[in-house]
């Protein structure tokens, strides 16, 4: 068995301070009880925690960003689906420009498609709808989703699904009862990371979103703009502590490994 190296893990422990420092500073001032932040500070409080909760414009913003990431994330794994199952399985003309432009959005920067966006859902007059800010987000999370279903089909070993078909099944209990269960963890991987990509954004959204349609994290956003109060770091610590229960509950009942490289073991 190889042994690393002392430099090989000196680098891990750089590696690995560098990257868990910040979150462990935003936790440490999220319980402060200044009214400005603060390390260290004079005292550990839950003060802003309740502030949080109290803030009613929060916790609207949460729920939508919730309700936002399940819909687009749901949309975008509903069209990825048979996107994935007809790029792996058939040679057609124009698969390369399709392939293409489903996958677009992850090389375009997304302060262009947020002006892109405003132009376009103001000219239709969806700006400031949810329905306008759902579509925008679908085409964000679109390739996340294409990409993880797409990992689990190709390869996929189709004997099981002749086999049905030579029972008399019909394409659709083909497809119900044995190609989605086989591509099932890529499925779910493509919707998780969906869902995080549609929660998390914020340069795309400042563009399309409007004061009834304000996600959480251009509220956040504007939030900074107006104040230096340790409001934020307490809310990016309770979503910090939320995600390490998300991920403990994902890992224990259903596999890390299977979500985030969509295949099962």
């Amino acid at each position: 068995m190889n042994k690393n190296s002392p430099l090989a893990l000196l680098f891990n422990i750089v590696f690995l301070t560098f990257m868990l420092a910040p979150l462990v500073i935003i936790c440490l001032v999220a319980f402060t009880s200044n009214g400005y932040i603060s390390l260290p500070t004079n005292g550990f409080s839950l003060r802003w925690f309740r502030a949080i909760f109290e803030d009613s414009q929060f916790v609207d913003a949460f729920y939508l960003s919730i309700k936002l990431g399940v819909v687009s994330a749901t949309i975008a794994i509903l069209i990825a689906v048979p996107a994935a199952l007809a790029f792996a399985r058939y040679d057609f003309k124009g698969r390369s420009v399709f392939m293409a432009l489903f996958l677009s959005p992850m090389m375009v920067p997304h302060i262009v498609l947020g002006v892109a966006f405003l132009s376009f859902l103001t000219t239709i007059g969806w700006y400031g709808t949810f329905i306008g800010i759902v579509l925008s987000h679908v085409i964000i999370v679109m390739p996340y989703a294409l990409r993880l279903v797409l990992s689990s089909v190709v390869g996929l070993d189709q004997r099981a699904e002749k086999a049905a078909v030579s029972l008399g099944a019909s394409n659709w209990v083909v497809f119900r009862h044995v190609t989605l269960p086989m591509i099932l963890p890529g499925v779910v991987g493509g919707w998780v990371l969906s869902f995080i990509t549609s929660f998390d954004e914020v340069t795309m959204s400042v563009f399309v979103a409007s004061p009834s349609t304000t996600t959480l994290p251009v509220k956040m956003y504007a939030h900074i703009t107006e104040t230096i109060d340790p409001l934020i770091a307490s809310l990016s610590a309770l979503m910090i502590f939320i995600t390490m229960a998300v991920m403990f509950l994902l890992d224990r009942f259903y596999g890390l490994d299977k979500i985030l490289v969509g295949k099962g073991k």
